[in-house]
């Protein structure tokens, strides 16, 4: 019910945008987020934004990264600028009814030279 899209290989300095779609009974006033996973870490929270579009960013990506949503389309966005090696993980979007995490199956964003 959450299907994204938008990673890929880029060098150290670039950009590259991530998309998500909720469909199906998820509700257009859940707060959304972007989480990311690299190898052999845990699961962080990148970025979130509120149905009233109040965003907030980890510390770690704040000034570079922004995210965005569309709420006619149930959809988010997480553009990604100054893209640095240590952002290389799975990245995925993420929404919760406050009893039910809904997840994306994850995007690839590898940060290479």
């Amino acid at each position: 019910q959450l299907q994204a899209s938008g990673g890929g290989l880029v060098q150290p300095g670039g950009s590259l945008r991530l998309s998500c779609r909720a469909s199906g009974s998820i509700s257009r006033l859940f707060t959304m987020g972007w989480y990311r996973q690299a190898p052999g870490k845990q699961r962080e929270l990148v970025a979130s934004i509120t149905v009233t579009r109040i965003a907030a960013y980890a510390d770690s990506v704040r000034g570079r990264f922004t995210i965005s949503r569309e709420s006619a389309k149930n959809s988010v966005a997480l553009q990604m600028n100054s893209l640095k090696p240590e952002d290389t993980a799975v990245y995925f979007c993420h929404t919760s009814n406050g009893n039910i995490d809904y997840w994306g199956q994850g995007t690839q964003v590898t940060v290479s030279s």
